[in-house]
C-alpha cells in the first residue's frame, strides 16, 4: 500500500506503471466508495496506460482531515498528489463527486489535465436542500440509515437480484466509510457548482452515464455534455450510478475508444 501526506492529510493511493511513453490515467472515486471500485477497469488497462488512483480524503484508508470540506479541498488533494508523483498532462477519470473534482482540477490546474472522462456526474449535483436533508439523516442515523436508498441508485434491479454477494460487499464498503468523511463530502457536493467553468473546458472530454443511474440520470449528464464545447456523450447500457462495477467491460471500451479518437495513447 502507498501513502503520502498531501495538505496535511494522509492519502492512500496506488501507482501502476506502464512502458515508457504511455499516458497517465487518473481515477477519482465517488461518494461512499474507495479506489477499489475501479479494479475491473484497471485490470483491463494495465500496460496500456500508467494508472494513478487514490482514496479521496475521508474515504477508504485516507485521513479524514478537517471537516466539512469544500470541493476545493478535494481538488487541492489530487493536484498535490499529482505534483508529488511528478505527473503532468494526465487523463482524469472521475465518477460522481470524482467528476466534480476532475472539473475543479482542470479549472485550477489545467497543466495537469490532458483530457477528461466524466462519469455519472454533472456540473452541479442535486440541490442544497437535498444535501442538507441527507446530512441531517446521516447525523441522526449514520450511513446505515441511508444505505438501502443509495444502493438502489448505484446498481440496477438485475444487479440487486443476481449479484447478491457483490451487493453485500459494496454495502459494506458504503457503511464502513468514516461518517465524518461522508458528511464532509456531502457538504462539498452541496456547495459545488461548475456551471460556468464547464463551458471553459477546452481539452478532449467525454461524459459517460449508466442508462439507469438514479443519482445523476442520463438527462443530467447530457446537460453537462452540452455545456462543454465539443464534448462526447456516451450511455452505458444496463448500468446504474457505478458502471465501473456493473459494466466494466463496456466502460473500458468507451475509455479505449476515447483514447484512440483523440490519439491520447502516447504520452504528451
Amino acid at each position: 500500500m502507498q501513502f503520502v501526506s498531501i495538505n496535511g492529510v494522509a492519502l492512500h493511493y496506488q501507482l501502476i506503471g506502464a512502458p515508457e511513453g504511455k499516458p497517465v490515467l487518473v481515477f477519482a472515486n465517488s461518494l461512499g466508495t474507495d479506489f477499489r471500485i475501479w479494479r475491473d477497469v484497471i485490470l483491463r488497462l494495465v500496460g496500456d496506460v500508467a494508472i494513478v488512483t487514490y482514496d479521496m480524503r475521508g474515504h477508504g484508508l485516507s485521513d479524514i482531515g478537517t471537516t466539512p470540506y469544500s470541493i476545493n479541498d478535494h481538488t487541492a488533494d489530487i493536484a498535490g498528489l499529482l505534483d508529488y508523483l511528478e505527473v503532468r498532462n494526465a487523463i482524469i477519470c472521475g465518477l460522481s463527486v470524482g467528476g466534480l473534482v476532475a472539473q475543479g482540477l482542470y479549472a485550477a490546474r489545467p497543466d495537469l489535465v490532458r483530457a477528461l472522462i466524466l462519469c455519472d456526474t454533472a456540473h452541479k449535483i442535486g440541490s442544497a436542500e437535498m444535501w442538507t436533508a441527507r446530512i441531517v439523516a446521516l447525523e441522526q442515523g449514520g450511513i446505515e440509515a441511508i444505505a438501502d436508498g443509495v444502493l438502489e441508485k448505484w446498481f440496477t434491479p438485475p444487479f440487486h437480484k443476481q449479484r447478491r454477494d457483490e451487493l453485500a460487499g459494496y454495502r459494506n464498503m458504503l457503511t464502513r466509510q468514516a461518517i465524518g468523511g461522508y458528511i464532509g463530502t456531502c457538504a462539498a457536493l452541496r456547495d459545488a457548482d461548475f456551471t460556468t467553468e464547464a463551458s471553459r473546458i477546452t481539452v478532449p472530454t467525454i461524459c459517460v452515464v449508466g442508462d439507469q443511474d438514479g443519482s445523476t440520470p442520463p438527462e443530467v449528464v447530457l446537460s453537462l455534455a452540452k455545456l462543454i464545447p465539443r464534448s462526447r456523450y456516451e450511455v452505458i447500457k444496463d448500468a446504474g450510478h457505478i458502471p465501473c462495477v456493473e459494466q466494466p467491460e463496456a466502460l473500458t471500451a468507451v475509455i479505449r475508444a476515447f483514447i484512440d479518437e483523440f490519439q491520447l495513447g502516447e504520452k504528451a
